[in-house]
């Protein structure tokens, strides 16, 4: 089981623009520090990147928390003018990091689309630009809602990423809903990628979503943690977010195992209503998850704990 630490942070009016949420950590390991990126929301509900640096002994000592916006929302029209949320981060060198991220816009026959961006840093993930205007992962002729939430692993030559694809957009009390599943693209620069449509996860309803994979690998097998929920009341209602687990040996094809995810949701307090964008690294002999609790990040933002066993360890 996961042992769960507390609460990190939390936004309530921290700046003009950090008015609230501490949304969809994406993690990167430096020398003395764990740097947790993520968005806040203004008071338009526009979506910002930031990022804060916790001690890494104790992540719940935060070190600094950066006030000013890694990224400025996309120009007019594109595909991020509405808000940008940090995802995956690929470091290359000791200079050079990807940050993969989602774009938004708004909708008018539906709530929003999103798509998938790519920002650079060549100074160690201090300050980052994009590499494109437009997204490197859009809707195409195949997959026709949405393309978010990346998770993207590099392995020698061979870039993977896991990310949500929308299936569908249904009508729920009057409100437009998106159905999306888990897929899998590869590529061999992390810039261009081949997409067969290959879905990762099997729904166990019709109207069941996935979002925000993570994944790490483990010797030969590939572990993924990632959200599910109903399409119906999941705003901290029944159907609200759980992390779920999925084992696979190809990094393509997977086998739910949602009863070993190993944390559940608490019985009160920040993440009682809601667990989601769930973010697993390895530090030494233990994983560290970061995620999101009730309201999708306006409870804030804490991790747990997994040491290493045999009850985890099996291979």
């Amino acid at each position: 089981m996961w042992d769960k630490k507390g609460k990190i942070l939390s936004i309530e009016n921290l700046t003009d623009q950090m008015v609230s949420h501490v949304l969809g950590p994406t993690i990167l390991l430096r020398d003395n520090s764990i740097r947790i990126f993520f968005s806040s929301r203004n008071e338009q509900n526009q979506s910002y990147p930031y990022y804060l640096d916790v001690e890494k002994d104790n992540p719940l000592s935060i070190k600094h928390i950066e006030k000013k916006p890694l990224l400025e929302l996309g120009s007019l029209g594109a595909f991020d003018d509405d808000g940008v949320m940090p995802c995956s981060v690929v470091r290359l060198d000791d200079q050079t990091v990807y940050l993969y991220y989602i774009g938004w816009n708004r909708g008018v026959t539906v709530a929003y689309r999103n798509a998938i961006g790519l920002a650079v840093s060549h100074d160690g993930g201090n300050h980052f630009e994009r590499m494109f205007e437009g997204p490197i992962i859009d809707r195409h002729k195949n997959e026709l809602h949405m393309a978010a939430s990346p998770c993207v692993m590099k392995e020698g030559d061979l870039w993977h990423c896991w990310y949500t694809s929308g299936t569908q957009w249904i009508t729920v009390n009057k409100k437009t809903e998106p159905v999306y599943t888990i897929r899998y693209a590869h590529s061999d620069n992390g810039i261009d990628w081949v997409r067969d449509g290959h879905e990762c996860m099997t729904q166990l309803s019709e109207y069941e979503a996935f979002a925000r994979p993570t994944v790490i690998k483990d010797k030969e097998l590939y572990r993924m943690w990632y959200n599910f929920r109903s399409s119906h009341d999941y705003r901290d209602g029944e159907g609200s977010y759980q992390i779920g687990y999925a084992e696979s040996n190809d990094a393509k094809n997977w086998v739910r195992k949602d009863s070993e995810s190993g944390i559940a949701r608490s019985q009160e307090g920040w993440d009682s209503l809601m667990q989601c964008y769930p973010f697993v690294i390895e530090l030494g002999h233990k994983l560290l998850m970061f995620y999101n609790g009730n309201g999708f990040g306006k409870s804030g933002l804490g991790f747990a704990e997994y040491r290493r066993g045999e009850s985890w360890q099996r291979n």
